[in-house]
């Protein structure tokens, strides 16, 4: 096994840690944990508002606060678990805090349509798949594993077929820049972007297959390509002397600053590029772990609600005028629990449950409608629909995809599943991202990634969001080898 880097002491030495550093750690966990766990939570279902004090309420705020106490677990550990480190972060704020304060103010950003007690099993559900995700860490952490260091053959990036990948980013983003009229789209606004893609011909009403890929291939390999690149950089002493790669690094940030931005970019994939960029800079520090997580937590609150300013033109931006601190929250797009509500009236009013249908359309995305006329909608584009609602891009959170595919017992399985598979992803990850892992390892490329996507992943829909996954799985295929010779980053 590596040797640990030395933000990384093994967890029966953490207590016996006397750093400056660790004593700063042990100062702040308290606080921390107080903060997330009661402080924060409390503090918002003590406000003022219209909302009702019910079982719904009540249950939401045990949700919140479990959320709290794991999240703060994820930060206070003293190996970096970045797979449920960012499913807490996401819980914690998409479906704990920010539907705490709707609760409270008795407002939303998409309406409920059904009886309050769909409400309450949603919120119910939700805590449900919690847990079930934690049994899934708790199996996958007593589980050994019995691979010698000979089995477990590292995944490398191929040098030359990382130079093709890069000609191919520039040449997917050059298309992707042309097709909307130049660089200068990109820093106007997202409805610009939409407008740029209809004039460009690859949207059709019925069909947003045309947009996803020309956005997934503009964006994906380019981002890909950096972070290749760059943790080559970072953990090369031998790649930083060669002008090749310090300007192939320097050509792929400035493509990047274009393709994704924040300006032209979703908040959601603007954080899997902040994400996947963080971790590959700093492959080994706990700390930098540390405050990722924290100022999630703070982005979420204070940034995400007004980052929508790039979203409309200046004619149809509409600046946010709030008398409270929490209407941001309930007002803007955090609906994945009201979404999740509104599913089981969808399924309880005829349809029932679909019993893998809507997985199967999410995992054959790529199949044309006019091949599979019966093809799945977007979850949320589905029960929109059903809602009527003029704007139908609504969240299905991985809790709703589940329960309308396979119900209650299949949502608990699938959550506990993802829980085994993500403890036994960061374990690999943490046992191999040390100071000594070679620049070509491909897990400490791909699990920052996944780590930042999996926000949009547990969101929803997974019908929208399967495009950029299959166009990063390519990429992946292109580049990796079990080599470890010369033809392999070093």
């Amino acid at each position: 096994m590596p040797p640990r880097g030395r933000d990384e002491p093994d967890e029966a030495q953490w207590g016996k840690v006397t750093t400056p550093r660790t004593l700063l750690s042990r100062a702040l966990s308290v606080p921390l944990a107080l903060g997330f766990t009661v402080f924060l939570p409390l503090f918002i279902a003590s406000q003022s508002g219209a909302g009702v004090r019910d079982a719904a309420f009540w249950l939401q705020l045990a949700l919140t606060m479990y959320a709290g106490a794991r999240l703060s677990g994820m930060i206070l550990t003293s190996r970096r678990k970045l797979l449920q480190g960012s499913f807490w972060l996401f819980v914690y704020m998409a479906l704990g805090v920010a539907p705490l304060a709707q609760a409270v103010l008795g407002q939303v950003p998409t309406p409920v349509v059904g009886p309050r007690s769909d409400l309450t099993q949603a919120i119910a559900l939700i805590l449900l798949g919690c847990i079930a995700f934690d049994v899934g860490a708790l199996l996958a952490r007593s589980r050994p594993d019995r691979r010698t260091e000979k089995e477990q053959r590292p995944v490398m990036v191929h040098r030359r077929r990382l130079q093709l990948l890069t000609v191919i980013a520039f040449g997917c983003s050059a298309l992707f820049i042309l097709k909307l009229g130049g660089p200068a789209v990109f820093f106007s606004s997202r409805q610009e972007i939409i407008a740029g893609i209809e004039e460009a011909g690859v949207s059709a009403d019925d069909s947003q297959a045309g947009q996803a890929f020309l956005r997934g291939f503009g964006t994906v390999p380019a981002l890909l390509a950096l972070l290749m690149y760059t943790r080559w950089l970072v953990t090369s002493t031998r790649a930083r002397r060669m002008p090749s790669v310090i300007a192939t690094t320097a050509a792929l940030v400035v493509l990047n600053a274009i393709v994704n931005n924040p300006v032209s970019n979703p908040r959601y994939w603007f954080m899997t590029v902040m994400f996947s960029l963080l971790f590959t800079v700093f492959p080994v520090s706990a700390a930098m772990y540390r405050v990722a997580l924290s100022m999630g937590v703070i982005a979420a609150l204070l940034i995400f609600p007004f980052a929508d300013r790039f979203r409309y033109d200046e004619k149809n931006y509409k600046p946010v005028e709030t008398t409270s601190f929490l209407e941001p929250m309930a007002l803007k797009d955090y609906d994945q629990v009201g979404m999740f509500a509104n599913t089981i009236t969808f399924a309880d009013s005829g349809p029932g449950h679909f019993y893998g249908r809507q997985l199967a359309g999410s995992v054959f995305f790529i199949v044309p409608r006019s091949v599979w006329p019966g093809k799945p909608r977007d979850t949320g584009v589905m029960v929109g629909q059903w809602m009527g609602t003029v704007n139908t891009n609504l969240s299905s959170p991985v809790w709703a995809e589940l329960w309308l595919d396979f119900g209650p017992v299949g949502m608990g399985a699938g959550l506990l599943g993802l829980g085994y598979a993500s403890a036994r992803v960061d374990r690999n990850y943490a046992r191999r991202a040390t100071r000594r892992s070679p620049p070509g390892s491909l897990i400490s490329i791909v699990v920052p990634l996944v780590a930042g996507y999996s926000f949009i992943l547990l969101r929803g829909p997974l019908l929208q969001a399967s495009g950029r996954v299959a166009i990063a799985g390519l990429c992946l295929a292109i580049v990796m080898t079990y080599r470890q010779d010369k033809r392999t980053l070093r």
